[in-house]
C-alpha cells in the first residue's frame, strides 16, 4: 500500500492539472462550448479523477471562476492599480491604464465573470450567483479606492466606476480598442466632480 502523503500528493496534482486546463479552456472559449470530456482529454487525467476531485461540471466551473478572482482581480488588476497610483484617484484611473494594455493584446478574452453571467440566464443558477459574487468583490476593490480618494459617497461612485469597467470591456469585445481611454476620460470627469483629481 501507498503512503498517505503519496496519494495525497497525487490527487492534488491531477486537480491542479484539471484546474489549469479548465482555466485555459473557459477563459478562451466559455463554460458551454467546452465538454468535460475535452477538459480530461487535455489535461491528460482520468475522468475518476475528475470527478473525485469535482463532483460537476458546475463545481469545476464554481473552483475556475474563484481561480479567476485571485488571477485576475487580485494578483493583476488591484496589483497592478495598486503598483502604478499612490492615491485613490490615481488607482482608480490606473484600472483604465491597465485595462488598455490588456484589450491591445491579441488574445483578450473579456470578462470571464460577465461572460459566464450570459451563459447562464437562470437567477439562481449557482454558477451564476458565484459570477455575481465575484464581481462584487472588483465593485468593493473599486469602492476601496474611492474610499482612499475621499470621495463622498464611495459605494456610487463604485458602481458608476465599475460600469465603466464593464462597459469598456464589452466595448473592446467588439473591437474598440481604444474603449480604455473612452472609459479613463469619463472617469476623470466622476473624480472632477466629486473634487478628488485634487489628490492625484
Amino acid at each position: 500500500m501507498r503512503p498517505l502523503t503519496e496519494a495525497v500528493g497525487e490527487r492534488a496534482s491531477a486537480r491542479e492539472r484539471i484546474l489549469e486546463t479548465a482555466y485555459e479552456l473557459f477563459s478562451r472559449h466559455g463554460i458551454r462550448a467546452v465538454g468535460i470530456d475535452r477538459i480530461i482529454s487535455e489535461s491528460g487525467v482520468a475522468k475518476m479523477s475528475l470527478y473525485r476531485n469535482f463532483r460537476s461540471k458546475d463545481e469545476l466551473v464554481i473552483a475556475f471562476l474563484a481561480e479567476r478572482e485571485q488571477r485576475w482581480t487580485r494578483d493583476w488588476l488591484r496589483a497592478e492599480a495598486e503598483r502604478r497610483g499612490d492615491s485613490g484617484a490615481e488607482r482608480l484611473l490606473a484600472i483604465f491604464d491597465v485595462f488598455d494594455e490588456w484589450f491591445a493584446q491579441p488574445d483578450f478574452e473579456g470578462c470571464s465573470f460577465i461572460n459566464v453571467m450570459l451563459e447562464f440566464s437562470e437567477p439562481d443558477h449557482p454558477v451564476r450567483c458565484a459570477s455575481a459574487k465575484h464581481l462584487a468583490t472588483i465593485r468593493g476593490c473599486v469602492r476601496e479606492f474611492a474610499e482612499q480618494a475621499g470621495v463622498e459617497d464611495p459605494g456610487e461612485l463604485a458602481s458608476q466606476w465599475h460600469i465603466l469597467m464593464k462597459g469598456s470591456i464589452v466595448a473592446a469585445g467588439e473591437g474598440d480598442r481604444d474603449a480604455a481611454k473612452r472609459a479613463r476620460r469619463m472617469g476623470e470627469l466622476l473624480l472632477a466632480r466629486e473634487g478628488a483629481l485634487a489628490q492625484r
